[in-house]
């Protein structure tokens, strides 16, 4: 009852704090997909659409990850996997691919993509809401050049793994600054899942067009939006 109660209460509020999320998903979404990281916020999908919930942990470990949620009721975990990397679901086989808040926490945002699109069938969707750092808590931050994510891709993420720690304690936790180091040695140590990029929505689009044009991965741009705190690509796979 309490799982039914707290189902009915999120959709309305869903309805009302994200149209625009709900109004590209009943476009662009049907068939059978994956939701990644969805935790208290799954995406509504149209009726019809079947989605299975994919996460890094089960349920009772995302709770002891994330206390802050503890009031809510989390999506079930269908599938355990690195949502990066998706070693359980194979090649051309899905319909769609949901996203939301996910790729900022990313550590090799071109690979994810590519991985993705992969795992799409031909024509297959690829559904992300990416928060807009001037409206999130990463305000104070630098936007994450192009050139720093094609490292990524090219050398790994080794390089600048602390860097990114260093720089969300300094300016999303507002640690004083002689305790930068030690806060961010703690979150690397227990690898705390942080936003590791930052972009505007013309910086993450900067990034799709070097991957169509430059890396030649077969996608799409179907149609983006802003609204709230975030911007919204649906990306589709060519045919």
């Amino acid at each position: 009852m309490r799982y039914l109660l707290w189902l009915l209460l999120r959709l309305r509020l869903y309805h009302i704090l994200f149209p625009t999320r709900n109004r590209l998903a009943r476009k662009y979404l049907s068939g059978s997909g994956i939701e990644i990281g969805a935790l208290h916020l799954p995406l509504t999908v149209p009726e019809g659409a079947t989605v299975r919930y994919v996460d890094r942990a089960p349920v009772a470990q995302l709770r002891k990850s994330y206390p802050e949620l503890n009031i809510f009721c989390l999506s079930p975990v269908d599938s355990i996997d690195n949502g990066e990397t998706l070693d359980t679901i194979p090649k051309d086989s899905l319909d769609f691919i949901i996203a939301n808040h996910f790729f900022e926490h990313c550590e090799n945002p071109i690979k994810t993509i590519m991985t993705h699109v992969s795992r799409l069938k031909p024509g297959g969707i690829l559904y992300l809401a990416v928060p807009d750092k001037d409206k999130t808590f990463d305000k104070r931050r630098s936007i994450t050049p192009l050139d720093h994510v094609i490292k990524d891709f090219q050398e790994g993420p080794e390089w600048c793994r602390f860097d990114h720690y260093r720089e969300w304690a300094r300016f999303v936790e507002n640690i004083p600054e002689e305790k930068v180091e030690d806060r961010a040695r703690e979150l690397m140590r227990t690898r705390y899942s942080i936003h590791n990029h930052v972009w505007r929505r013309g910086d993450f689009q900067e990034l799709l067009h070097y991957m169509r044009t430059d890396l030649h991965v077969r996608f799409n741009i179907r149609e983006t939006a802003s609204c709230r705190n975030e911007f919204i690509f649906i990306l589709q796979r060519e045919r």
